[in-house]
């Protein structure tokens, strides 16, 4: 009778060392995530990121901490319809440094390479800082000076909305036979320039693909996409094609993928469409109450989780498009930027940041290495920091 208990060990031997060998590599492996809107999400949901958010968000501080997150870009965002978006800029970095006032021994604010190792070597949350959408500079690179020296290290060049001066995805899609200009103006040009002389990292996601192509054409420096995912996979137009996925491999730059639904699975905003249709009147109620209408599609998501269960897609086809792009141009161009808190469905097994070691268990199931997971986790990431950074 005692074969037994030593033959349920021998066989479970296997699993128990599979689970403590990737716990081990992502604790030891250096974990950025380029892309979380919980400053975002904190406001419309009138939430602080320091306390335990369990059920009402995808992230608060311990979270991260308990996944095993080293570096955490937060994104500084508004929709085009804020009347002052330089001034909500600052109202948002404003609670992301509250938050490390409050708790200076579980995070610290990093701008340089040298701060991310201290943060590191401390064992705090490294908190950087991305603003999402040109329209918060207001046309004016004296805002953009402003926002690098508050610790902006990436801006995105459009979000959703144009600018004067760069057209976004969405309306070089939709609106592009009465877009004024296509692409970066002149000006445009120049925010990109001064972006390189700052230090301060351009970031691709959300661009129509004339101003990804000026941009290129236009940076000195290794760009990212701090939040996007593969067009060959999934038609949609925050994806990036192939000639995209090239010239940033050749750029030296670096994609994040993103874990919207949406980016991962073509059927998933038919059926998200289908869904908010059948909520309309509550997504309306939240938008009457000055909720920004991508939170108030969110949180509405949110409040009904087993129908949106049913459709949102597994985490084997994020990693789908991982492989694409390391096929396509090398481990060195690909990372992670969740976009978290941003968006209402993640994959199936990824339902906060507490489960970012399930990814890199799959990484593992799928056959990469250890030194490439630590390159995917954070490491490329760290290398276009490096590179943009002026000393």
């Amino acid at each position: 009778m005692r074969k037994f208990p030593l033959l349920l060990l021998l066989l479970a031997t296997p699993f128990f060392l599979q689970a403590q060998s990737y716990k081990k590599l992502h604790n030891k492996a250096i974990l950025i995530d380029t892309h979380n809107d919980i400053p975002s999400a904190s406001i419309e949901k009138m939430v602080q990121f320091d306390t335990d958010l369990k059920g009402k968000t995808h992230s608060d501080l311990n979270r991260m901490r308990a996944g095993g997150i080293d570096v955490q870009i937060f994104s500084i965002f508004c929709g085009p319809e804020q009347l002052q978006p330089y001034n909500f800029a600052n109202r948002e970095i404003d609670s992301v440094y509250e938050w490390t006032r409050r708790n200076p021994d579980k995070m610290m604010i990093v701008k340089t390479p040298s701060q991310l190792q201290e943060a590191l070597k401390q064992k705090k949350l490294a908190a950087m800082l991305g603003v999402e959408g040109g329209h918060m500079i207001e046309d004016k690179l004296e805002n953009l000076d402003k926002l690098f020296e508050r610790g902006t290290r990436y801006m995105t060049l459009t979000w959703n909305n144009s600018t004067s001066w760069a057209t976004s995805a969405k309306d070089e899609t939709e609106k592009k036979d009465s877009l004024l200009h296509k692409g970066l103006t002149a000006f445009g040009k120049q925010v990109v320039k001064r972006m390189n002389e700052l230090g301060m990292i351009v970031d691709i996601s959300h661009v129509g693909e004339q101003t990804f192509w000026d941009a290129i054409n236009t940076t000195t420096k290794p760009v990212i996409a701090s939040h996007s995912c593969v067009w060959n996979l999934c038609k949609h137009r925050r994806n990036l094609k192939d000639d995209q996925i090239k010239a940033i491999g050749k750029n030296g730059g670096v994609i994040h993928l993103n874990f919207y639904a949406g980016f991962i699975d073509s059927a998933y905003e038919k059926n998200h469409a289908a869904f908010i249709t059948k909520h309309t009147i509550e997504v309306d109620e939240m938008i009457a109450k000055n909720i920004q209408p991508d939170y108030a599609a969110i949180m509405v998501s949110e409040k009904y989780p087993d129908e949106v269960a049913a459709f949102r897609p597994s985490m084997s086809l994020l990693l789908n498009h991982l492989d694409y792009i390391v096929q396509l141009i090398g481990i060195d161009h690909v990372g992670i930027g969740s976009d978290f808190d941003g968006i209402e469905a993640p994959p199936k097994e990824l339902n906060g940041v507490e489960d970012f070691p399930l990814l890199t268990k799959a990484l593992m199931e799928r056959g990469y290495s250890k030194k490439n997971i630590r390159k995917i986790l954070g490491g490329n990431f760290l290398r276009v920091f490096e590179a943009n950074t002026v000393r």
